[in-house]
């Protein structure tokens, strides 16, 4: 037993403290890439370096050579490659770092939202917003067009204005902000859905199968409000309760607020003066 004992290296805290940063970086690293394209890019890396071993080991002189000649350049080539995942990765740890976002603000945000869908079922605009929680939604957001933007009532009615070139598709949220428009997601075969619900209600309820995402959908035939979640959907919502369910749903308060007022539905002349208003107070707020 003394033998076996003497054998264990001698393990100080410092040497397991250096372990668990090191565990933690490579956990960290992994959930920066899962799920993206750099998580195969990194698989292809693993491949080449398990080749150039093998070469090594087996005396390929020319190959080795080449090999030790680009490698120096190596390290430039991946912060080339991964330099999305190496931004976000950084802006992730200062998010953690910094405290400084006010739970107030947060609640503006999501109520923006909530004025928006009103806008959009007074004047049946269809609409379909996508709100990110812990399943990531990165391969549906480069399929449409990034943004990066802070949510804002006035951007959301200007991306669904019929006219606007972002307007079919989907806009997915990241906490805060749009991070892009005209987005592609699949759609839900359920056979067990009404058939009166069309594509945009079926992306929302599909997308919601996938993932923990919420998905806010306005009609464009009836401008009725509906809210997709876990797979199944919740329609003819008024506004109130959907400001009601994103509290609950967000795990936030969500405040009350003065909602605009309606828009009487023949009257298209008010309804594009509307619209066009909140372009020009999101030309305004962008310029500042």
């Amino acid at each position: 037993m003394l033998h076996l004992a003497g054998a264990w290296p001698h393990i100080s805290v410092i040497s397991v403290l250096d372990i668990l940063l090191v565990a933690i970086l490579i956990y960290e690293f992994l959930e920066l890439i899962k799920g993206t394209r750099a998580a195969l890019m990194l698989l292809g890396l693993g491949v080449l370096t398990l080749a150039f071993y093998l070469f090594r080991i087996g005396g390929l002189t020319t190959v080795n050579w080449l090999v030790s000649r680009l490698l120096p350049y190596a390290v430039f080539a991946l912060i080339v490659v991964f330099a999305v995942e190496l931004r976000q990765g950084l802006a992730r740890l200062g998010r953690k770092v910094t405290f400084s976002r006010l739970s107030t603000g947060e609640s503006d945000v999501y109520d923006d939202i909530v004025l928006a869908a009103n806008l959009f079922s007074q004047n049946q605009t269809g609409a379909l917003i996508v709100i990110e929680r812990e399943v990531g939604l990165r391969t549906y957001i480069e399929s449409g067009v990034p943004l990066d933007a802070r949510i804002s009532y006035d951007l959301l009615a200007t991306i669904f204005r019929p006219s606007a070139p972002l307007h079919d598709g989907a806009v997915i949220l990241q906490k805060d902000r749009i991070a892009a428009a005209a987005c592609f997601l699949p759609l839900s075969m359920n056979p067990i859905l009404s058939t009166q619900l069309g594509t945009r209600h079926r992306a929302a309820i599909g997308i919601t199968e996938e993932s923990d995402a919420i998905a806010v959908i306005v009609s464009e035939e009836t401008g009725t409000i509906s809210i997709a979640v876990g797979g199944s959907i919740e329609r003819d919502l008024s506004v109130e309760r959907l400001r009601q369910r994103l509290g609950e749903l967000l795990r936030r308060y969500v405040p009350p607020s003065t909602l605009p007022t309606p828009i009487a539905s023949g009257n298209d002349e008010f309804a594009d003066q509307n619209i066009a208003d909140a372009v020009h107070r999101a030309e305004t707020r962008h310029r500042h």
